[in-house]
């Protein structure tokens, strides 16, 4: 494997959990703020985020890659609201959506068919990824906090992954 691509992926590794971690300082908060549904939808994301890094993970190991773990720094752990909460996880996905576009050119300039093939899957996920803050974003703007129908939209997120 190109040496540069397989540093990229070990990178990758480190920013799916770095994600994860994000995701779970986001629950704390809100379960500090006892709303439990958007907590819920929140860990199921960092839960999510720990499989995309398995993904990576169990695919260099496939390719006979050594993995190299890197620091991840502290995450945010204060928010202003729900709202901001879901704009923070917007901005990270088209974050992380960036950087799979950058992989996936990194393995097609090196013509690595499997690397490829692997992260479509990827550029197929960032899809949803982007999408699920995005309606989560638009809903609570139609709603102020505190209000019946913010605690029904909490009660719903906590649905997901159910």
């Amino acid at each position: 494997m190109d040496k540069k691509l397989a540093k990229e992926l070990n990178q990758q590794i480190n920013e799916e959990m770095a994600s994860a971690y994000i995701y779970q300082a986001m629950a704390a908060w809100l379960e500090n703020k006892n709303y439990e549904g958007f907590a819920g939808w929140m860990k199921v994301q960092a839960k999510e985020e720990t499989a995309h890094a398995d993904k990576f993970y169990k695919f260099l190991l496939d390719r006979g890659e050594k993995i190299e773990f890197l620091a991840i720094g502290k995450p945010e752990n204060d928010f202003a609201s729900v709202l901001e909460i879901f704009e923070i996880t917007l901005k990270h996905e088209k974050f992380i959506t960036g950087r799979i576009n950058l992989l996936s050119e990194l393995a097609e300039k090196v013509k690595d068919r499997p690397a490829e093939i692997m992260l479509q899957w990827f550029i197929t996920e960032q899809v949803e990824e982007e999408k699920n803050p995005a309606v989560m974003i638009e809903k609570l703007k139609l709603i102020k906090e505190g209000t019946g129908g913010f605690f029904y939209l909490d009660k719903e997120a906590g649905k997901r992954g159910k």
